[in-house]
């Protein structure tokens, strides 16, 4: 993989795929995961003539463990700092999960030009935790239950999360993928503990509000209902009201990682909407 190296000295690895004056779509992926849990997508867009490229976040996958900078604004700055390196314009950026409040957050404050549409997926957004302001929230023991399973056996958490609540394998009837299940740990264990453990927080507490009500460009916001890491009903709906061109699409039965377990449904959508 390729790497930048941005303002504190941090390597952001990522890869960059198919011709490069051909229309850009970057992939921003999920906790604890690397830019590989979009290698589907990518081959997908890749088979319909676009550029497609996908960043390891800091202290995830190959790039630098960071014991600092582990929260949303240095993400999106690193962010910024990829756009320029590769000259990015009119670029369709798609997050899953923690990834959809990243791309949340850096679309906000891109540069003009730089960004022509985003597309977000069972993301964090507008805000996880119970607060004041958000009854319908998780409240903080659930965020410092994964804080304290990270700690106490990192390898085993990353098998459970995955085999269970990640892709639904907990539901009745559920068919288990078992290469699906390794692969989330393999990319989960590249990662550091410390930034991942750091990462609980900013996807957890960081309040997005702002951000969506800034942004401009067509945003798609996918769900499924039977998301188990982020709830439906305080996620998407409310995103969708606070975005200015915001479109929901609802997945009724789907899991929190749908793009792994249902490509064939997920990508033609993303598909159509980029090119609407």
């Amino acid at each position: 993989m390729s790497t930048i190296t941005v303002k504190d000295g941090a390597e952001i690895s990522y890869k960059d795929w198919g011709p490069k004056d051909a229309a850009p779509i970057v992939f921003h992926h999920g906790w604890p995961l690397s830019g590989d849990d979009w290698d589907g997508q990518m081959m997908f867009f890749l088979g319909k003539g676009f550029r497609v490229i996908a960043h390891d976040r800091r202290g995830h996958g190959r790039s630098s463990q960071t014991w600092t900078g582990n929260e949303m604004d240095t993400y999106a700055e690193d962010v910024k700092e990829l756009a320029a390196a590769l000259d990015l314009k009119g670029a369709v950026h798609v997050g899953h999960s923690t990834g959809g409040g990243e791309v949340v957050h850096y679309v906000a404050r891109s540069e003009p030009g730089r960004v022509a549409k985003a597309v977000i997926i069972g993301a964090v957004p507008p805000i996880m935790l119970k607060t004041e302001n958000n009854p319908g929230g998780l409240p903080i023991e659930v965020f410092d239950g994964f804080r304290a399973a990270l700690v106490a056996n990192r390898a085993q958490f990353y098998v459970d999360v995955p085999a269970g609540p990640f892709y639904g394998y907990n539901r009745e009837g559920a068919k288990v993928d078992q290469g699906v299940i390794d692969n989330w740990w393999r990319q989960g264990m590249m990662g550091g503990a410390k930034p991942h453990y750091d990462c609980i927080k900013a996807f957890s507490e960081t309040d997005f509000t702002e951000d969506l009500k800034a942004i401009d460009v067509p945003v798609l916001v996918m769900h499924g209902d039977d998301d188990q890491i982020v709830p439906y009903a305080d996620s998407a709906p409310l995103s969708a009201k606070l975005l200015k061109n915001g479109t929901l699409k609802t997945y009724p039965g789907l899991p929190h990682g749908m793009c792994t377990t249902h490509p064939d449904i997920i990508n033609p959508d993303m598909l159509a909407f980029i090119q609407s």
